[in-house]
C-alpha cells in the first residue's frame, strides 16, 4: 500500500489534471469488482451517505467523497437525483471545502425542507497551522438551478462546554412546529454522547443539552446520530466507536445501532431498551434514514467501515452504498425489508424446489454474479444447513443455519481476498425465530442476507473470482425441504 503524504490528500479536486481524473475513473470502469446496482464512487473513496430527502417528487442521495484514491482525504458530497431509489443520476459534488469554515472538509450532514426550500446541515471542518481541528455546524441551501449557497456564518460554531473537536453529524428534524439537530459528540471525559439543538428559523440553533439515556458508557464517540419516531416508537440511531466486542456482538472496528424506546424532548431523556446492531454482518457503517414517496421510513447504510483497507484500494477506489431497506416495528422489534422497487431489476426467474441433505447439490441452471435469491425453508429437520453462494474451485462464500441455536452464520474466509484488519471471518446472529427464509441480494462485490423476512440483516463486501458464479446446498446430517428462486439483475 502506498503511502499518502498531507499534501496528496489535502489536493482539491478541481486542481487535478483531467487526464489523471479520467485515468481514474477508467481504472474503476475496468475494475472486476464493480458493482451493478449499488452506488460506488466514480473514481476514489466513497462515505458516509449524506442529505438523503424526498423533496419535490425526486430522491436526493449524496455520500462522502475523496475523489483522488481509496483514502480519507479532502472530503465532498458526490450527489445523485432519483425517481424510485433504483435508478440513480449521478450530478458530481454539491458541497465543496470552498469556505474557511469547511476548508479542510465537507463532512456528514443531513437534508431537511424549510419554507419550501431545501437544505443540507453539515460539519464543515478545518484546521489551523499547528493542524488542530475545529468544527463547526454549517447550512447551505439548495437553489431552484441546483446550485449551492451557504450561510456566511456557522450556524453552531463550536462546541459547546464540556465536549470536545469531535463533534459532527448534524441529523435534522422536525418535531411539532420547531427544528432539532442531534448531533455525534464526545465530552471531555473521552465518552460518547449525542446533544441537541433547537430552531425555529434555522439560523438561530439554541443549545437543550445532552440526550440521557441509560448508556453511559459505551465507547469513547457517538457518530452519524439519527432519530425518527416509527409506528408510535422513538428510535435513536448512533455509530458506537470504542464498543468492546461482546460474544456474537460487536465484533466489527466501529458499530452501527440503535436503540428503541420513548423519547422525552422537555426532559431531555430517552427511555429506552437495549442497543441493538442494524446489521449483523462485516460491513455496514453511518446510516441515515428519510421517509419516502409512500410515507415509509427507508435507511441507507455506507457498506464499508473506517480504518479498514478492501482489496479494491490498490485500484484506487473502495466502498458503495447499501441497498435502501424500508424499516417497521412489528411486535415491538425493529424489521428491515429491502425496498419493493428492486423488483425492477429482475429478470430471468428460475425456481427449484427439493431437499438438501449431506451430499452437496449443485444447483442447475442456478449461477451468476448478480442477482437476488429467495430460500424458503418449507420443512428442516437437519442440524445445520449449508449455502455456498458465489462458488468455485477456489472461493466460496458460506451461509451457515444452525436449528438447535437458530443461529444464523456468515462465513467469508474463502470468499477470496480479504478486507484487513478485520478480527475473524465470520459473523453469527441469533434468530428470534426458526429460519423461514433467507433473501439475499448479490452484487459483483457484495452479499446482503435478509432473515425471516427483514428480522436480521448480514451485510459484507466480497471479492471472489471471475470464476466463482456457482450456488451450492448441503447439510451436516438430515435433510431440508427448500424452495429457490433466483433473479437476475439489471444494472441499476
Amino acid at each position: 500500500m502506498r503511502e499518502w503524504t498531507r499534501d496528496e490528500r489535502y489536493q482539491r479536486f478541481e486542481e487535478v489534471p483531467q487526464d489523471k481524473l479520467e485515468a481514474l475513473r477508467a481504472q474503476v470502469q475496468q475494475s472486476n469488482y464493480k458493482q451493478i446496482f449499488h452506488i460506488q464512487p466514480e473514481s476514489g473513496l466513497l462515505n458516509d451517505p449524506n442529505g438523503l430527502i424526498y423533496f419535490n417528487g425526486e430522491y436526493h442521495v449524496s455520500h462522502q467523497w475523496f475523489p483522488l484514491g481509496a483514502v480519507h482525504g479532502l472530503k465532498y458530497w458526490y450527489n445523485y437525483t432519483s425517481k424510485d431509489l433504483v435508478h440513480f443520476e449521478p450530478h458530481g459534488p454539491i458541497l465543496k471545502p470552498d469556505t474557511k469554515n469547511d476548508s479542510h472538509g465537507v463532512y456528514s450532514g443531513s437534508a431537511f425542507e424549510y419554507d419550501n426550500h431545501l437544505y443540507y446541515m453539515y460539519t464543515g471542518n478545518a484546521r489551523d497551522e499547528s493542524w488542530q481541528r475545529h468544527s463547526s455546524q454549517l447550512i447551505a441551501k439548495v437553489n431552484q438551478d441546483k446550485t449551492i449557497s451557504k450561510f456566511p456564518k456557522p450556524v453552531i460554531g463550536q462546541p459547546p462546554e464540556g465536549y470536545t473537536e469531535h463533534f459532527r453529524d448534524p441529523k435534522v428534524f422536525k418535531k411539532d412546529d420547531a427544528y432539532y439537530a442531534i448531533i455525534g459528540a464526545q465530552n471531555v471525559h473521552k465518552s460518547g454522547r449525542v446533544v441537541l439543538y433547537q430552531s425555529t428559523d434555522i439560523v438561530h440553533w439554541q443549545f437543550m443539552g445532552e440526550l440521557e439515556t441509560k448508556l453511559t458508557e459505551f465507547g469513547y464517540m457517538w457518530e452519524c446520530p439519527d432519530y425518527f419516531n416509527l409506528d408510535g416508537f422513538d428510535i435513536l440511531m448512533f455509530c458506537p466507536q470504542g464498543v468492546e466486542p461482546d460474544g456474537d456482538k460487536f465484533n466489527n472496528i466501529y458499530q452501527a445501532g440503535y436503540i428503541i424506546g420513548q423519547l422525552d424532548v422537555d426532559n431531555l431523556a430517552m427511555n429506552h431498551a437495549d442497543f441493538n446492531e442494524l446489521d449483523n454482518g462485516f460491513d455496514f457503517y453511518a446510516p441515515q434514514s428519510f421517509v419516502d414517496a409512500q410515507g415509509q421510513r427507508v435507511l441507507i447504510g455506507w457498506m464499508g467501515l473506517p480504518d479498514v483497507n478492501y482489496p479494491t484500494d490498490e485500484e484506487n477506489w473502495a466502498h458503495c452504498l447499501t441497498i435502501p431497506r424500508v424499516l417497521s416495528i412489528e411486535d415491538g422489534k425493529l424489521k428491515q425489508r429491502p425496498i419493493k422497487a428492486l423488483k425492477q431489476l429482475r429478470f430471468n426467474e428460475e425456481t427449484a424446489l427439493g431437499y438438501a441433505n449431506k451430499f452437496t447439490r449443485q444447483l442447475h441452471p442456478y449461477d451468476g454474479k448478480q442477482y437476488e435469491l429467495i430460500i424458503d425453508v418449507l420443512e428442516n429437520d437437519a442440524t445445520e444447513l449449508y449455502f455456498e453462494l458465489r462458488s468455485s474451485r477456489q472461493h466460496s462464500t458460506l451461509i451457515k443455519y444452525n436449528t438447535r441455536e437458530q443461529k444464523l452464520t456468515l462465513d467469508r474466509s474463502e470468499s477470496g481476498p480479504l478486507p484487513t484488519p478485520v478480527e475473524g471471518t465470520s459473523r453469527s446472529t441469533i434468530l428470534d425465530t426458526p429460519l423461514s427464509q433467507l433473501q439475499i441480494f448479490i452484487d459483483t462485490s457484495s452479499i446482503e442476507v435478509f432473515c425471516n423476512d427483514g428480522e436480521r440483516v448480514m451485510t459484507a463486501r466480497i471479492f471472489p473470482d471471475e470464476d466463482a458464479t456457482g450456488i451450492k446446498t448441503s447439510t451436516e446430517s438430515g435433510q431440508a425441504y427448500l424452495k429457490f428462486t433466483k433473479y437476475e439483475l439489471k444494472e441499476g
